[in-house]
């Protein structure tokens, strides 16, 4: 039994030898053909360099198209650029046809401006300090205006130089403005020495048209062209807002009628157009570096810039029944009053036709409907306060104030006592009276009013470039006065008086001779007018013209409706505050006929205001 088992494990052990060497012989045999087999290559493709056409935009092309602008195939690299005559086309820029770009909206300003040219006022004579000969109407000066003309060339250039690229290269670019700024001169000038228009402070005949607005609204257009069409609409509004500042401000410096202004802002726009499509003719396609923006947008949210004129109501008279106070002139004194008054006898003032600028804005829900705001400056100059600037009347209208001392001096018997009392009242040549100079110094001729209203905006689409619109609107308004100043010197006079009491009322003034007591100099409210604070209502009718995706003009007539309270003060016996001694001062007090007329006069009266506004818009689509 034991040696049959140890049989069996000596060939159980040999088995295992047996297949063990077997293994590795297989696996040395399978090794050296290995040894023997070339090692792997890779072979790579020839590759060849072509332009291909991509089915994908690039990604500020998708970018842009996004925000519904369109592109041009330019880097937008921020560097100087000083290559004034070095010429550059960017690829992929749409030329222009010539007038492409041509609104004519600056042909109805004009023609606006020539029908208003007969609406003229009377001229009106400030002689304080030496200004007897020139006819200046107001003391109110500035001199923004004459550098506000060029807010928009000066706008283009620095964002050139900049090299914030615009519509145009430098040599486009100078030679559209150079062909704009030549035609509005031309035009101008040419007009001014032909039609030979006075101007309001009477210094030349060469009111009309108005040089310095045309200036500015050539500059206005040249920023818009460049700009505004290209870039952001907000260059648009800043130039041609800047540019309406610059009008207005000629006319409050009494440099020019609304007229001259009207007319002034047509011509610029137009020039400014007309040098554009002369070099897009010239250039056609080259030296141009953007498309004009494009935007998708349908319904009409906007902002806007407006000029117009104002008509309507015109006129404001005060009768004797409007003076406030009435019962402290003797009945005799209202009676002859109301029976001389009719309607010559009022105190009234009629007024040109109104400058109007606007700042208005309405955001819409969708093509018809909307809600927005108005901020409105309507200037209504005077046409005629001749009493209040005629110095025969500045003294006192219906009496001589100086004349009632002499009523009250015994009136003197002889020639030589009323000698006497004239030289100690007036000297000799009236060198040495009460009143050497006198004068009205008129510190504003206009009553401005100011309004900021809110409502309902209503729009009509016509087609694709017309539309019409509508609004209803309420708000509030403020106005700013009219002032003449009253300026006098002379010497203060005394007046020595005896004053005779009976049961304790004077029953008696007896005055002597005057004598006087130094130099005065005084400066006082001879006359104002203004109006309270009041609600307004307004409405009106619009079309506007799409000339753009984005820009737009906008002819309108709007009804604007208010009821103010009106006051006058009127004061012409002011200054004898400063010519009378004190003790004289009083005893003028109590001089029955001279006492009602030592307070200023105040009328009040309430009017139904009824304003109609003819004007242009320029309007930003948002």
């Amino acid at each position: 039994m034991h040696s049959n088992f140890n049989l069996d494990l000596n060939e159980k052990a040999m088995r295992l030898f047996l297949t063990t060497l077997l293994v590795t012989l297989a696996m040395h045999a399978s090794a050296d053909n290995y040894l023997d087999m070339e090692p792997v290559t890779l072979e790579v493709p020839e590759m060849e360099a072509k332009l291909v056409k991509l089915d994908v935009q690039p990604a500020a092309y998708v970018n842009a198209k996004a925000h519904n602008m369109s592109t041009t195939t330019t880097t937008n690299h921020w560097k100087p650029d000083f290559d004034f005559f070095k010429s550059k086309t960017n690829p992929g820029v749409k030329p222009y046809k010539f007038m492409d770009d041509m609104t004519f909206v600056g042909v109805p300003l004009f023609v606006a401006g020539l029908a208003l040219k007969g609406d003229k006022a009377m001229f009106r004579v400030n002689n304080k300090d030496g200004k007897k000969n020139t006819q200046l109407l107001t003391d109110f000066k500035t001199g923004i205006d004459d550098y506000a003309q060029f807010l928009g060339p000066a706008m283009v250039v620095g964002l050139k130089l900049g090299g914030y690229e615009g519509r145009s290269d430098w040599p486009r670019l100078l030679a559209s403005a150079a062909m704009g700024y030549g035609i509005m001169a031309g035009l101008v000038n040419g007009i001014k020495y032909s039609a030979k228009e006075m101007r309001p402070d009477g210094s030349q005949a060469n009111s009309w048209p108005s040089g310095h607005t045309a200036t500015a609204f050539v500059g206005a257009t040249l920023l818009h062209k460049e700009y505004g069409l290209t870039r952001s609409p907000w260059f648009s509004v800043a130039g041609y807002g800047a540019a309406t500042a610059t009008g207005v401000m000629r006319v409050l410096n009494n440099r020019h009628w609304v007229s001259d202004v009207m007319s002034g802002a047509g011509i610029g726009i137009l020039s400014g157009e007309l040098g554009y499509a002369l070099c897009d003719l010239l250039f056609k396609g080259k030296g141009l570096l953007r498309n004009d923006l494009e935007m998708d947008f349908n319904n009409p949210t906007f902002f806007s810039v407006s000029m117009g004129v104002g008509l309507g109501t015109k006129n404001i008279d005060f009768g004797v029944d409007d003076l406030v106070g009435i019962e402290r002139f003797s009945a005799k004194d209202i009676a002859e009053a109301r029976a001389e008054e009719g309607e010559d006898g009022k105190e009234n003032f009629e007024f040109r036709a109104a400058t109007v600028v606007d700042a208005e804005g309405a955001y819409f829900f969708n093509k018809y409907i909307g809600i927005g705001g108005r901020l409105r400056v309507r200037a209504m100059s005077a046409k005629s306060f001749e009493r209040f600037t005629d110095l025969s009347e500045i003294a006192g209208p219906e009496i001589d104030a100086w004349d009632q001392f002499y009523e009250y001096s015994g009136k003197p018997k002889t020639m030589e006592e009323a000698i006497k009392w004239d030289e100690r009242m007036w000297g000799d040549d009236l060198e040495d009276g009460p009143v050497t100079d006198m004068n009205a110094v008129v510190q504003s001729d206009h009553l401005t009013e100011f309004s900021a209203s809110i409502g309902l905006y209503l729009n009509l689409p016509l087609s694709d470039r017309f539309a019409l619109g509508t609004k209803f609107l309420i708000g509030r308004s403020m106005t700013q006065e009219m002032d003449i100043d009253g300026y006098a010197t002379g010497k203060i006079m005394n007046m020595d008086h005896d004053i005779t009491l009976k049961n304790g009322n004077i029953s008696s003034i007896n005055i002597e001779y005057p004598t006087s007591r130094g130099d005065y100099e005084y400066n006082w409210d001879y006359m104002t007018l203004g109006g309270n604070n009041s609600t307004t209502w307004g409405t009106g009718l619009s079309l506007t013209y799409r000339y753009k995706s984005n820009f737009s003009w906008k002819v309108f007539i709007d009804y604007d409706y208010t009821k103010k309270d009106f006051t006058l003060k009127y004061d012409p016996l002011g200054y004898m505050r400063s010519a009378l001694t004190k003790e004289s001062y009083v005893l003028a007090q109590n001089i029955e006929t001279l006492n009602p007329y030592l307070t200023a006069m105040e009328y009040k009266k309430t009017k139904k205001m009824n304003y109609v506004t003819l004007g242009l818009s320029f309007l930003v689509n948002l």
